[in-house]
């Protein structure tokens, strides 16, 4: 039996096939995503601002934007951070540039900033433990250009990140106002150096907890995350060292778990901490833990109860 050979497909048919283009708003809706994470990852596909993608929404999408979205937009509901995928996060009002080797920062940790900027002294020594990308201690030059501050960070990566955070948001005067160092909590300290107030984000998730396997944190480095069975002993590290290089009547501040305060507290009254209290962050969790070194009795800069009035 011999079979005809197929026809010769009429001109155009191939091209007809194609879905017809989808315009912005066709793209947000038919995503999947929240509508202000598509936003988010339409404008960073486009280069276009956001007012522009709602003045143009029902306009036609070309097929590489689309593609681009569509990519992003797979990764997002995959579970990869809206944060890495565009690039940064928004810290006290500062854009911060931001990748997988650093921690994404987080609402809650801008309290130390605020303990921070009323209870250091002018032009006091100030040591950021862990600096990520730079959130803190830049934060920190921002609201106060009179504190000289030093941050350190293990992670190389991690500074190359926080320096240009400084340098994109804190201008010409980057360059004198932030002591980067590389090296692991106290190895960064000199022998006998000296701080009005050292803060620290620590890791301080416990290893084997179920959360580092869900959501965001599948995606951030674990060596920022998790710190052994109980996730304190980076913590354990920080408070044991920290006597040796506070000025009397300095502060150490922790940011840690909502279940660890009282393990913080306990801590830092067996290092001779006094003054030793915990702050809620704005969900009424516990969330940083702070203590004066070797206070003498009528030492002036005691804290107010910040959260408690």
């Amino acid at each position: 039996m011999s079979i005809a050979p197929d026809a010769p497909s009429p001109p155009g048919d191939a091209q007809d096939a194609r879905p017809p283009a989808r315009s912005f708003d066709q793209l947000i809706a038919g995503c999947g995503l929240p509508r202000l994470e598509a936003r988010a990852l339409l404008t960073l596909a486009t280069g276009r601002p956001r007012e522009w993608l709602i003045a143009h929404g029902d306009e036609a999408v070309d097929a590489a934007v689309a593609d681009r979205f569509d990519d992003l937009a797979a990764r997002r509901r995959a579970g990869e951070p809206i944060a890495y995928l565009t690039g940064y996060r928004e810290f006290r009002d500062l854009r911060f540039e931001v990748s997988p080797a650093v921690l994404i920062p987080r609402p809650e940790t801008e309290g130390l900033v605020d303990l921070i900027g009323e209870l250091a002294p002018p032009a006091a020594r100030v040591l950021d433990l862990g600096t990520g990308s730079g959130a803190i201690a830049v934060a920190l030059a921002h609201a106060r250009p009179d504190l000289r501050l030093v941050a350190s960070d293990r992670s190389a990566a991690a500074l190359a990140i926080a320096r240009r955070n400084a340098a994109a948001l804190l201008g010409p005067r980057a360059g004198g106002t932030i002591d980067w160092r590389e090296g692991s909590w106290w190895a960064v300290a000199g022998a006998g150096e000296r701080f009005q107030v050292i803060v620290s984000n620590p890791p301080y998730i416990a290893e084997r907890d179920a959360h580092l396997t869900r959501g965001d944190l599948r995606f951030e480095p674990r060596q920022a995350l998790a710190a052994g069975t109980d996730g304190l002993d980076d913590l354990r590290r920080i408070v044991a060292g920290a006597p040796a290089h506070l000025t009397e009547g300095g502060w150490l501040l922790l940011e840690h778990g909502w279940d660890q305060a009282g393990a913080v507290r306990a801590l830092m009254d067996d290092a001779g901490f006094t003054d030793v209290r915990t702050v809620p962050d704005a969900q009424h969790h516990d969330r940083i833990t702070l203590g004066m070194a070797h206070a003498r009795a009528g030492d002036g800069g005691r804290l107010p109860d910040p959260g408690l009035e």
